[in-house]
């Protein structure tokens, strides 16, 4: 606990939360960044809502080992995002460790071996508050600009859903009142220790005690979610950003939040419907390079999707393909 209250008043000074506030100056900021993945790298990271449940279990286990603050995220099928506050080199290696459970995972769960060996992670500096400010909008903003069914506070996996809730009102998260009664949660301390290298899917149980909502670790556990209002100020600007941040605010790389045609997961479901037709199987995981080729084209063809979306559902890479859907 004195280790993280330090690390949050490092942060308070390298974040400038303890400048005087000047309307239209723009304060510099340090050791913060946005991590994320490719999105056409891989087919799929999490493939259904216990994939999801445990990864957002996984950030909780994988962050503790590291000095360093979480300050928004979001998981998305096929990539991710992550805005740290800490030294370059700890959030670097917390990413890796993540990226390595989840590959561990995926082997385990779904017999794919080493599938994110090759899973580059990118970078970003934020060296602005109003830069910021338009990342973590970005980032919470990614399930719904991806074509998703859920507005940027209801995404489930996700940090969204935890700044600036009011309490006491029809509205209010459930978890928002309850979490004031912790005797209503279960907690990871109610767990054995076989019990709980079950539940978080880790050998990993030195950790702190948290609480635990809908079966997972209840995300304010390891989001500092309580910076990130003081890093906005007000309900005023937190939606003022929400509004005004679009794609090309962000200096994405990759196409990790490419504009589609068409939501992806619909887009899944007619790609299995063409391999089930054309191979006999709805698992693109058997297909041989020039079979996936093929139903690349046959999706081009069909429904006129950017290449960038036919690559992430084909299990292809973009640059390797990008000249044959023209």
């Amino acid at each position: 606990m004195e280790k993280i209250e330090k690390l949050i008043k490092q942060a308070e000074h390298d974040l400038g939360l303890n400048e005087p506030y000047v309307k239209g100056k723009e304060i510099n900021i340090k050791n913060c960044r946005h991590f994320y993945t490719d999105g056409n790298a891989v087919d799929r990271l999490f493939d259904d809502r216990q994939d999801f449940m445990n990864a957002m279990n996984r950030i909780f286990v994988a962050q503790h080992s590291f000095n360093m603050l979480i300050l928004a995220f979001t998981l998305m099928d096929t990539h991710l995002h992550f805005v740290i506050y800490g030294n370059f080199d700890e959030c670097k290696r917390f990413m890796l460790k993540y990226i390595k459970l989840t590959s561990m995972h995926i082997s385990e769960r779904h017999s794919e071996r080493k599938k994110l060996n090759h899973l580059s992670v990118h970078h970003q500096k934020i060296d602005n508050d109003y830069y910021l400010k338009t990342v973590i909008c970005y980032v919470i903003k990614n399930a719904p600009v991806g074509g998703l069914h859920y507005n940027a506070f209801d995404y489930p996996w996700s940090s969204g859903a935890l700044y600036f809730r009011e309490h006491n009102c029809w509205t209010t998260p459930s978890w928002a009142e309850k979490i004031k009664d912790t005797a209503k949660y279960n907690r990871l301390s109610n767990f054995n220790v076989r019990g709980l290298k079950s539940f978080l899917k880790s050998q990993q149980i030195s950790l702190p005690d948290a609480i635990i909502i809908n079966g997972i670790v209840f995300p304010g556990e390891y989001v500092e979610y309580k910076l990130v209002e003081r890093i906005f100020k007000s309900h005023r600007s937190y939606n003022y950003f929400m509004c005004r941040t679009r794609d090309e605010d962000v200096e994405s790389k990759d196409g990790a939040m490419s504009n589609l045609t068409m939501p992806i997961y619909e887009l899944r479901e007619c790609r299995n419907i063409l391999c089930q037709e054309l191979y006999n199987t709805q698992s693109i995981r058997s297909l041989k390079t020039e079979q996936r080729i093929k139903l690349a084209k046959y999706i081009k063809s069909k429904y006129n999707s950017s290449p960038k979306q036919i690559a992430r559902v084909c299990g292809l890479v973009y640059n390797q393909i990008k000249d044959m859907l023209p």
